[in-house]
């Protein structure tokens, strides 16, 4: 049988024909299939540098939520609270985002202190209970500080603390419609003025009667001596 490589040469020696070698893209290209390498393309277009700078950031708060959990120091516990208040923070985000600009009464952040908390406004905030693990949800109130929620699920307490947010909002707009349709904000505001303004008349009212009273008292004590000297004058060198 003949070889199919074999071919003769000039002279009648048999030369050996050699397969051409591939390149090195043709074999690249036969091991990645360009859909794959397309599709790999896009997913990566796909995600911004700052979604995955967050996704990042929420990553490393998880690990060091389970490396505090492996670790007995308490500055690693008391970092763990920080990182779970922070994750809660960063799930009420897109909450936050909806609150009308012109509404100040929610400044929510993370009080880094003894014991760390999240505070949504003034009066509510959330801390971790002794455990590490569970939300308490609290608010101080004139009958002292209450409990709205605790639980140990991040999607429960983001519920809670938006119900909470709602709330706030509704009874903001109560207070502005009653201010508005009653004028009771510009009352208080002169009630205030007259009640600032009343010590200054009184007191002004009575330094001027006591300047009177030592005016009076004053020419009082003058005619009376003037007349008791004119009754000398009278007795001593004219009745004798």
């Amino acid at each position: 049988m003949d070889d199919p490589l074999a071919a003769q040469t000039d002279n009648g020696r048999p030369s050996l024909l050699r397969k051409p070698i591939p390149a090195a893209t043709e074999k690249i290209s036969a091991i990645v299939p360009a859909d794959a390498s397309r599709e790999k393309g896009e997913l990566a277009g796909k995600a911004p540098l700052d979604q995955r700078m967050a996704s990042l950031a929420t990553a490393l708060r998880k690990a060091r939520v389970e490396n505090a959990e492996h670790s007995a120091a308490l500055a690693d516990l008391r970092a763990a609270e920080i990182a779970r208040l922070e994750l809660l923070a960063d799930a009420l985000s897109p909450v936050l985002a909806q609150i009308p600009a012109d509404c100040d009464i929610f400044d929510v952040a993370v009080s880094p202190g003894e014991r760390p908390r999240l505070f949504i406004d003034q009066i509510g905030f959330v801390e971790m209970d002794r455990d590490r693990r569970t939300y308490r949800f609290l608010q101080d109130t004139r009958h002292g500080r209450i409990t709205l929620r605790e639980t140990a699920d991040i999607d429960e307490m983001v519920d809670a603390a938006t119900d909470y947010i709602a709330h706030r909002l509704i009874e903001r707009e109560k207070a502005l419609a009653v201010d508005y349709a009653s004028g009771g904000a510009a009352r208080v505001v002169r009630k205030t003025a007259a009640q600032k303004e009343a010590p200054g008349i009184l007191s002004g009212k009575a330094f001027q009667a006591f300047l009177f009273f030592i005016e009076f008292l004053g020419s009082a004590t003058f005619f009376g001596l003037l007349a008791i000297i004119v009754m000398w004058a009278y007795k001593t060198y004219v009745a004798g």
